[in-house]
């Protein structure tokens, strides 16, 4: 640890269950309805196909099998996909689900070396069954903490757990939050810290196991609303009023001779930069808690309603942009050094686009409640417009820019930002195939960033900033570059890595940053809660599972460490920290998704058919 500094760490794990509910008139239709099957959970989330044939691997049913009214045979169709799924899952002895219970997943041969493996993907425990029946299918499958396919597996869940325990934070005798890591072998650095960013995996942990801890998640949100109200100060300058910290620790004072906390905003950061999305998380988890608990006593305190409203009044001022989006520095977010992301980073973006969606939903209209959702109704509308149409890229999209005029002027311009073709990288002409596309990582006057950032992108899909059409695209691009972005270690929190005098231009050659590793180009385990979840929402959860898979592979043998350096992930970071609280979260996460694809509610949003569609024209360079 840091000197000067005592952190308490409560080893043992909470044992409490969530009994902070709402009482039943306070609770509405929506929230209390629970679905009967994981069939009908699915179709709640507008996958738009289904969902019996992503897991089963059966032919489509005809139209006619689902008409609305039928209800008698939709319930026996579930019957027999039970049935069938049970017999096929007691046929395979080794895993392989023969018949249409295949899941067989071949990477693309033209793709880099990705054509080289084959993996045969295991059913989940889920398919086909009620929700009730999950619930004891997981218990009997784990004991505690949900159901998984075979002994390693298991193992490997407890160890997390385990783990995740020791690394809770104690202050006066409440669990408020989780160490960034637990590793003695190393200096502490801030690694003895809690970070908001960081919990949020752990927070969804804690929520999703059978037995919720939704107290240490409660507290958290709590503790970092008060600290909120701090005044912040770095230098001679004071930050915004509604500024969230990026992370806290446990101190003894002393001379008090009591626990305080000590909240960082951004002044003992690297480059000294105020945490953008800090705020956006908060709000995020809060939302996560709500549905979860039905509790909204939470969310309706008045601290609460102010926090959130301090947070949005930052993002919605009014200043001198043209654009919806946020204008951000370089190292406000998960990538916190100098990386190049400095104007308006999609990750940002969507988070932002995120935040504002849940804060619509908790917000109370009283006091000055709703004119702030009226503006936040106003920027959610011009947000989504702006990013499905200038941040989208597909191979149609890159074609038309490469063949873009510049110096247009007046309202008819096509080449709206006046990017100039061959700014265009080398690298995306070769990476972009035929199916699938993104949204690329930057857009500003004269400039498209057009590197894939896997954080921006699955949350764009969670939030339903991308449309239906483009979420399917998301996830096609990651199926036809599996080598780039996935490799032997999933993810990659950025593709492709910066290079030579690029690198040294971008980044200042920042020796932590250097190519393919760190926040640029290396391989992040965490995210695989954010790629599961995408996978779900749209369908495709052997997507998921096949990444699980890999990540299971070393992940605990490796120590549970913070990142993965190389081309394709296949060497532990120089510096990553060893027992990484959110890797080991993060795999918690995806876990307890794939095998209860229910838990996805939690951190979801529907598309919003309310949005009022602009009636603005598109530039003739858009196509699907």
């Amino acid at each position: 640890m840091s000197p000067g500094s005592t952190t308490e760490v409560c080893g043992d794990e909470l044992a409490k269950k969530a009994s902070a509910h709402n009482s039943p008139e306070n609770v509405s239709e929506k929230e209390t309805e629970t679905p009967e099957t994981i069939v009908e959970a699915y179709e709640k989330l507008n996958l738009g196909r289904d969902i019996s044939n992503v897991f089963t691997g059966s032919t489509s049913v005809d139209d006619g099998e689902k008409k609305e009214g039928d209800q008698r045979n939709k319930t026996s169709q579930e019957k027999e996909m039970v049935e069938t799924t049970a017999e096929e899952m007691t046929k395979s002895s080794n895993g392989v689900v023969a018949g249409n219970g295949d899941f067989e997943v071949v990477s693309n041969i033209n793709n880099g070396g990705g054509g080289k493996t084959t993996s045969i993907l295991k059913p989940s425990p889920s398919v086909g069954m009620s929700l009730e029946n999950l619930v004891e299918v997981s218990n009997v499958a784990s004991g505690k903490n949900g159901g998984t396919e075979n002994a390693s597996a298991t193992a490997m869940m407890d160890e997390a757990w385990d783990l995740l325990a020791q690394s809770y934070v104690c202050f006066k005798g409440q669990h408020v939050g989780t160490l960034a890591a637990v590793d003695n072998s190393a200096e502490a650095l801030n690694y003895n810290q809690v970070f908001v960013r960081d919990f949020v995996p752990c927070g969804l942990a804690c929520l999703m196991k059978n037995n919720a801890d939704v107290e240490i998640v409660k507290n958290f949100l709590l503790k970092t609303l008060h600290l909120q109200g701090w005044e912040k100060r770095i230098d001679n300058f004071t930050l915004g009023e509604g500024v969230m910290p990026a992370s806290f620790k446990v101190s003894y004072d002393a001379q008090r001779q009591k626990e305080i906390l000590q909240a960082d905003f951004g002044g003992t950061a690297i480059g000294r930069v105020a945490p953008v999305d800090s705020g956006f998380w908060w709000i995020i988890l809060l939302r996560s808690y709500t549905k979860c608990t039905h509790d909204y006593s939470l969310s309706e305190l008045p601290e609460v309603q102010r926090g959130m409203k301090l947070i949005l009044n930052l993002c919605l001022s009014d200043g001198f942009d043209t654009f919806p989006t946020l204008l951000c520095a370089d190292g406000c977010s998960m990538i916190d050094r100098r990386m190049g992301i400095y104007g308006y980073p999609i990750e940002i973006q969507a988070l932002f686009f995120f935040a504002l969606r849940c804060a619509r939903q908790m917000l109370k209209p009283e006091h000055d409640g709703k004119e702030l959702i009226e503006r936040i109704d106003k920027r959610i509308t011009a947000l989504s417009y702006h990013i499905q149409n200038y941040y989208w890229l597909d191979f149609t999209q890159l074609n038309n820019i490469y063949r873009y005029k510049t110096e247009e002027y007046s309202h008819t311009a096509v080449n709206k930002f006046n990017v100039i073709p061959e700014s265009i990288p080398d690298w995306v002409l070769e990476f972009m195939p035929l199916r699938g596309g993104y949204f690329i990582g930057n857009v500003s006057p004269a400039r498209m960033d057009f590197r894939w950032f896997l954080i921006g992108n699955c949350i764009s899909i969670l939030s339903s900033l991308a449309t239906p059409v483009q979420a399917t695209a998301i996830m096609d691009l990651i199926e036809e570059r599996w080598a780039d972005l996935i490799g032997e270690m999933p993810l990659k929190i950025v593709y492709p890595a910066l290079e030579g005098h690029q690198w040294r231009i971008v980044t200042g050659c920042d020796p932590k940053n250097t190519r393919w590793s760190y926040h640029n180009g290396g391989s992040w385990p965490v995210l695989l809660w954010l790629l599961t979840a995408a996978s779900i929402k749209t369908g495709r959860p052997q997507i998921a599972k096949r990444a699980i898979e890999l990540a299971e592979q070393r992940l605990s043998k490796d120590g549970w460490p913070e990142y993965y350096d190389g081309i394709t992930g296949r060497y532990v970071g120089k510096q990553a920290r060893k027992n990484q609280t959110w890797s080991i979260a993060g795999y918690l996460v995806a876990k307890l998704m794939i095998e209860n694809p229910s838990n996805l509610l939690m951190i979801s949003l529907e598309e919003d058919k309310k949005i009022t569609k602009p009636r603005l024209t598109r530039s003739a360079s858009w196509t699907f």
